[in-house]
């Protein structure tokens, strides 16, 4: 026995994304990430294909279980095409699907972590709901929950979509894809640059006197290029990020105690 001729149903595409929306990564390690989620989500569908208890069907598990890490936005697209291929081809289509998901999660993992780990909710959304935030407007919650809601309707519908078009998608879709990635990453660049101008709020407090006169270090900045100390905090940031053994929370604890430092010595403020 190689494979049922079992097809799968909207029931099971239901059950596909419950257990991937609420439990893909709670197996995740770091030897084989988000291998044991990924078999967790499809595991009944295998059993359906393969039957109970079979070899095929321990080929098939010990096959998905080995290392396997993509964007959480983009991984049913994967998963549609590998069950479309082994509904229809059973296990000896195995290697082709072990290949087809090394292949694809990189590059699903460099553009769903673009657009919808960064871009949308962080430098859209989030920076307009932050905005708003400070601003005293509660309406950024709403437009938060909404979008993330949008996100979750567009991870459920992507899996039958996958599975419908199988192998063919990856094909068709390839240029649009580079494409879309790198519209993404310019816009991120974009709103990040964006955002270090209108989001960080530090200026120089620090006004020398030389006899009469009073030198505004905040002025003469603002002559030269206007937010640069900004731009100047957010790239010494970005170059501690680069350094080795330098984390996030390191990085925010050293900007907290020198940006207090400073505005204590009456040299920035905000």
């Amino acid at each position: 026995m190689t494979k049922s001729n079992y097809k799968l149903t909207k029931k099971d595409f239901k059950q596909i994304n419950r257990r991937n929306l609420f439990n893909y990564q709670l197996g995740w390690n770091y030897e084989r990430m988000q291998g044991s989620g990924y078999l967790y989500t499809i595991l009944p569908q295998l059993r359906k294909i393969y039957g109970d208890n079979t070899p095929e069907l321990k080929q098939a598990m010990k096959t998905h279980t080995q290392f396997f890490n993509t964007s959480n936005f983009f991984n049913t697209i994967i998963t549609g095409i590998d069950l479309a291929i082994e509904e229809r081809e059973g296990i000896k289509a195995i290697d082709t699907v072990s290949g087809l998901k090394a292949g694809l999660m990189g590059p699903f993992a460099s553009i769903g972590d673009s657009i919808f780990g960064a871009l949308i909710p962080t430098i859209l959304f989030g920076a307009l709901a932050a905005n708003m935030a400070i601003n005293g407007n509660p309406t950024g919650i709403f437009i938060w929950i909404v979008a993330q809601m949008a996100v979750n309707v567009f991870r459920w519908k992507q899996l039958e979509f996958a599975y419908k078009e199988g192998i063919s998608l990856v094909t068709t879709m390839q240029h649009r894809l580079t494409a879309l990635t790198d519209a993404a990453t310019l816009m991120g660049v974009f709103m990040v640059g964006a955002l270090a101008a209108t989001m960080v709020n530090v200026k120089f407090a620090w006004a020398p006197n030389f006899g009469d006169v009073t030198v505004d270090m905040q002025n003469n900045l603002d002559m030269i290029l206007p937010r640069l100390l900004p731009a100047g905090i957010v790239g010494a940031i970005y170059w501690m990020l680069g350094k080795k053994n330098m984390t996030s929370t390191k990085a925010i604890l050293i900007v907290l105690v020198v940006c207090v430092a400073l505005s204590a010595l009456g040299i920035l403020s905000k």
